[in-house]
């Protein structure tokens, strides 16, 4: 179960740190958001270390669809509600801005980088399009509306963002991270005040940067509460038709599909980590309906956090954190979400003015719908009878017969059969 990026891409190798180590930024977690930091902040002359406790890129930034897009489902119509015009297009030009550093850095990378249009189909319900439709046109964004797109299942039409993305995001990834200075396998266990404290060694920062996919530290930010986790399943198909663009459901429960070179990615059977989902069986009965002649090459699972109001946290950790920052809560849009985080973390690090801080801000008002739910599910996993209880909060695990693992309904550590971890915001392994 392996992601065609990891089949096709051999990542460089990084050693572990042994002893202490002094710098001047510490970024934690290798993943895509740390990466661009980690660029972006060297290129501005800036000392800079990357903890990864495994190997870089083997979470979810291996595990996506890599597409680049500022189309995130019908965000728009949304975001004109809830924070206004001024920042829904602030929202858009991030990303947008995003997309264009993408192309301008693939042309030196070959990493597949192709130019697509990017689009958002309902099955049945036009009006939430039409809605999406007339926000872009309020916040300057001309989106064109397709009645018709060449995919196996009745739509009754969608938003089409032209000139958005896609690639192969680990060779990107293999030529960005070759010159930084990165420890593999060290595993950040806690922060005592500004030391990072590893298996291995201490780091000494005077910032630091958690880029851990859901943060660590509980202390600060209230992030249990802030985020919860959603997993999301893929199948490449080979000898199936080429959609020749990005395709995404505007329902959560919907499919997504793009190609890469041969194959087709179908993406799709997602739920709320800990709880029950239609995974690889769901996108493989759609195959066999509609692509009976497709051929299965590949299968992976990848798992993203979700904020309360569909925007990423990216700026200070916390008020009372000046130099802890953090990146998360991408919603499935990690592509645009970890260049434009980047940007903005190396200009607060530097003490430059952002345009889009105040907008991703992490002590924003939590006061969302969201906030109940995720509530909610945490009283119900603290006082749920179970053996295996999650060593994060303490919420009772659910096996997820799919995976073969020990999920957390609360916040959405994950634990292998044997007991060690592998997706935080749990760090370390289920006690025997």
């Amino acid at each position: 179960m392996e992601s065609i990026w990891h089949e096709e891409t051999k990542m460089p190798s990084f050693p572990a740190l042994h002893g202490d180590k002094h710098t001047d930024v510490l970024i934690i977690g290798g993943g895509i958001a740390g990466i661009l930091t980690a660029y972006f902040l060297k290129a501005n002359g800036v000392e800079c270390v990357v903890a990864e406790k495994g190997k870089i890129c083997s979470g979810t930034t291996g595990n996506t669809t890599a597409k680049i897009t500022s189309q995130h489902g019908l965000i728009y119509a949304k975001l004109l509600k809830s924070v206004g015009a001024e920042n829904a297009r602030k929202y858009l030009c991030a990303n947008e801005n995003a997309l264009r550093r993408y192309e301008i850095m693939s042309r030196k990378i070959d990493c597949g980088f192709e130019v697509k249009d990017s689009f958002v189909y309902s099955v049945d319900d036009k009006k939430k399009l039409e809605e999406e439709m007339r926000a872009l046109d309020k916040i300057g964004f001309k989106a064109g509306f397709a009645e018709s797109v060449p995919l196996p299942v009745k739509t009754v039409g969608a938003v089409r963002f032209p000139n958005q993305a896609q690639f192969n995001v680990l060779k990107f990834l293999c030529a960005v991270s070759k010159t930084l200075t990165i420890f593999e396998n060290t595993f950040v266990r806690e922060m005592i005040g500004t030391v990072a404290v590893t298996d291995t060694g201490r780091i000494f920062a005077k910032k630091t940067v958690c880029t851990t996919h859901f943060p660590f530290i509980n202390k600060h930010g209230l992030y249990p509460l802030k985020l919860y986790q959603h997993r999301s399943y893929v199948i490449a198909l080979e000898n199936a038709e080429d959609v020749n663009g990005m395709y995404v459901d505007e329902k959560k429960t919907g499919l997504s599909f793009r190609n890469y070179d041969d194959l087709l990615l179908i993406g799709g059977g997602g739920h709320r980590t800990g709880k029950k989902g239609g995974n690889w069986e769901k996108l493989r009965r759609f195959q066999k309906l509609h692509y009976p002649n497709a051929k299965e090459k590949a299968f992976w699972s990848a798992q993203d956090c979700m904020s309360l109001d569909s925007v990423p946290y990216v700026g200070q950790y916390s008020k009372n954190t000046p130099d802890f920052f953090v990146a998360t809560g991408f919603n499935k849009w990690g592509m645009t979400g970890s260049m434009a985080a980047a940007e903005i973390l190396t200009d607060l690090i530097l003490g430059k003015p952002n345009d889009f801080a105040d907008l991703f801000s992490p002590s924003r008002s939590m006061l969302r719908p969201q906030l109940a739910v995720n509530g909610f599910e945490s009283v119900v996993g603290l006082l749920t009878p179970s053996k295996k209880r999650c060593p994060h909060l303490g919420c009772a695990l659910k096996y997820n017969k799919a995976e073969h693992s020990w999920d957390c309904p609360c916040h959405g550590s994950r634990f292998s059969e044997s007991g060690r971890v592998l997706d935080n915001p749990a760090n370390g392994n289920l006690k025997k």
